[in-house]
C-alpha cells in the first residue's frame, strides 16, 4: 500500500479508510499510544496499538525515535488532543533505538548539548521547526526576487578578490603544507599553484554581482560565503549564506526601500505559511523566560515582534544622528556602554540594539557612514567625509543588512583605492565597468542566518544552520 504523509492525512482526513504511514516515534504511552511524526509537519498523529495483537518482542522495539511503518484504519479520536487517530493493524520496525546508548533521551536537552549531537538535533521539535522555517525563508527569497524581475546569479566561491578588504579569508591552494615553492626573496611562488595566483574562499559575491547588474539590470546572489574570523560568539560563523541583490540605476534611497520591503516580505511569508512552527517557538521562548528577571526578558513575544516589524515603517537616521542620540543617552552618560561612542568609530552591537530596542523601539536604518570605516566601493557623499552606505538594524541581533550605493565615478573610485592601498591591477576588470558604459547602481548583503535567527527567536546563530562551522569545529 502506498504511504501517505502525516501532514496530508491531517489536512484532509478520510475517516474509516485504511492508511499507510511511516515515521519516528515521538512518544509511546502505556504501551498503547504512539505519537508518530514523519517530518512533513510539526504535527504527530496518534496510533492506537492493541498490544495483545502484536508480539511482545515487537512492542519492546517501539521506543523513542524508533522508526516504524504502520498500516491501519483512520478513525475519529476517542481522546483529547487530536481529532483523528490510526488503529494499528500492521506494524513493522524499520529502525529500532537502544535508549541506553542513544544520545537523545525523551526529555528536555540544552542547546549546548544538542550542538554536540548535531546529527540528531533535527529530530527535536525545536530544531525541526527551525529548519522548516529556514527552508521557507530560502524559498521566499527566490520567490520575492523572481516575482520582481530579478535574475539569480551564481557568483564564484573561489575568488582572487577580497571584496571587504578585511583580509580574513580562507586560502585555496593545491600546495602541500610546508612544501610551497618559493621565489628568491622567500615569498610563495603562486604562479605554480592551481590558479596561478593567490585565491581564497569568497566573503561576498557583490563585486561579481555588479557585473550582472550592469548588463541585466537587476540580479541577486544567494550562496555560501566564508570568513576566517576567530570569533567564538553567538553572532558569528566561519561559513554562512548571503543574499546580495544588485540593481542598476538605484541610489541609496532606492536601496533602503528595497531592503525594507524585502525583509518585510520574508517575515510575512513565514507568518503566513509557518504558523504552527512560530507558535511552538514563541511558547518555547515564553517558557524559557518564566524564571528570568523582567529586564532580561524580551520586550515582546516572538509572534508579536514579527507582526510589529512588518506593521511599522522602519526608522531612518544618519550615522551622525545616531552618534548624537547615543551620546545623549542614559547608558552613555552613566558609562554603561562597553565600547566608546565617537564620530568615526563603527557602531557596536550594544549601540545598535539601544537605537532599535530603547530609542525607536522598531527596526532602524542608519545611513551615511564615515568613509574611513567603510569599503572602497561605496559612493562618496558630497561632504567628502561620509559614504552612501546603510545598515538595517533589528531588535535582538543588531545589523542584518549592510549595503550602499556603489561608486560609479572612475576618478573617485581610483582615488579611494589609492587611499586604501588597493592595487588597480588587481581589480582592473572592476574599473572597466566604470570606463565602459558605467551607471549608478546599488545593492546590499543580507546575512541569511541572522535573518533566520531573528524570525525563529533562537539565541545562537549556530542553532539556525544545520552544520555550523566555527573556530575548532568542522564536524560532519
Amino acid at each position: 500500500m502506498k504511504r501517505t504523509e502525516i501532514a496530508q492525512i491531517l489536512k484532509d482526513p478520510s475517516l474509516d479508510q485504511k492508511v499507510h504511514v511511516k515515521g519516528w516515534v515521538r512518544a509511546f504511552r502505556s504501551n498503547r499510544f504512539i505519537a508518530l511524526n514523519d517530518g512533513s509537519s510539526m504535527a504527530t498523529i496518534q496510533v492506537v496499538v492493541d498490544f495483545e495483537q502484536f508480539p511482545e518482542e515487537l512492542i519492546r522495539q517501539i521506543s523513542f525515535h524508533a522508526c516504524l511503518s504502520i498500516t491501519g484504519t483512520l478513525v475519529e479520536s476517542q481522546g483529547k488532543g487530536q481529532t483523528v487517530e490510526i488503529l494499528a493493524e500492521e506494524i513493522e520496525v524499520l529502525g529500532s533505538t537502544d535508549l541506553d546508548k542513544y544520545p537523545l533521551q525523551p526529555k528536555k536537552q540544552s542547546m549546548e548539548y544538542l550542538r554536540e549531537k548535531a546529527h540528531f538535533r533535527m529530530r527535536t521539535n525545536t530544531f525541526s521547526a527551525v529548519f522548516r522555517i529556514r527552508h521557507g525563508l530560502a524559498y521566499a527569497v527566490h520567490k520575492y526576487y523572481n516575482d520582481n524581475g530579478y535574475y539569480y546569479l551564481h557568483t564564484p566561491i573561489i575568488t582572487g578578490s577580497d571584496a571587504e578588504g578585511a583580509g580574513e579569508m580562507f586560502r585555496v591552494t593545491t600546495f602541500e603544507a610546508n612544501q610551497a615553492p618559493t621565489l628568491e626573496d622567500g615569498s610563495v611562488d603562486y604562479k605554480q599553484d592551481f590558479f596561478g595566483k593567490p585565491t581564497n574562499l569568497t566573503v561576498s559575491g557583490q563585486l561579481q554581482a555588479e557585473i550582472g547588474a550592469l548588463a541585466l539590470g537587476k540580479v541577486y546572489t544567494f550562496g555560501p560565503t566564508f570568513r576566517a574570523e576567530n570569533s567564538n560568539t553567538s553572532r558569528h560563523l566561519a561559513e554562512f549564506w548571503m543574499i546580495e541583490p544588485e540593481v542598476a540605476f538605484y541610489d541609496i534611497q532606492d536601496d533602503m526601500d528595497l531592503a525594507e520591503d524585502f525583509v518585510k516580505y520574508l517575515i510575512n511569508y513565514t507568518l503566513e505559511h509557518y504558523g504552527p512552527e512560530l507558535e511552538f517557538l514563541d511558547k518555547r521562548i515564553q517558557d524559557m523566560e518564566k524564571n528570568m528577571k523582567k529586564e532580561e526578558r524580551r520586550p515582546m513575544g516572538l509572534l508579536e515582534t514579527l507582526r510589529f516589524v512588518v506593521a511599522d515603517d522602519f526608522a531612518r537616521i544618519t550615522y551622525s544622528e545616531a552618534v548624537d542620540l547615543l551620546r545623549s543617552s542614559k547608558p552613555y552618560k552613566k558609562n554603561k556602554f562597553q565600547y566608546p561612542v565617537e564620530w568615526g568609530k563603527d557602531l557596536q552591537a550594544e549601540h545598535e540594539r539601544w537605537l532599535v530596542e530603547k530609542k525607536f523601539k522598531k527596526p532602524v536604518i542608519v545611513r551615511d557612514y564615515p568613509k574611513d570605516i567603510k569599503a572602497f566601493y561605496m559612493r562618496m557623499n558630497d561632504d567628502g567625509k561620509t559614504v552612501a552606505a546603510m545598515d538595517v538594524l533589528f531588535p535582538g541581533i543588531g545589523e542584518v543588512i549592510g549595503g550602499s550605493q556603489r561608486e560609479e565615478r572612475l576618478d573617485v573610485l581610483t582615488s579611494r583605492m589609492a587611499e586604501m592601498d588597493i592595487p588597480e591591477e588587481e581589480l582592473s576588470w572592476y574599473l572597466d565597468l566604470r570606463k565602459f558604459g558605467g551607471a549608478p547602481h546599488a545593492g546590499f548583503g543580507l546575512g541569511f542566518e541572522r535573518m533566520v535567527q531573528f524570525v525563529t527567536g533562537m539565541g545562537n546563530i549556530r542553532d539556525v544552520i544545520a552544520f555550523p562551522r566555527t573556530p575548532g569545529n568542522a564536524t560532519f
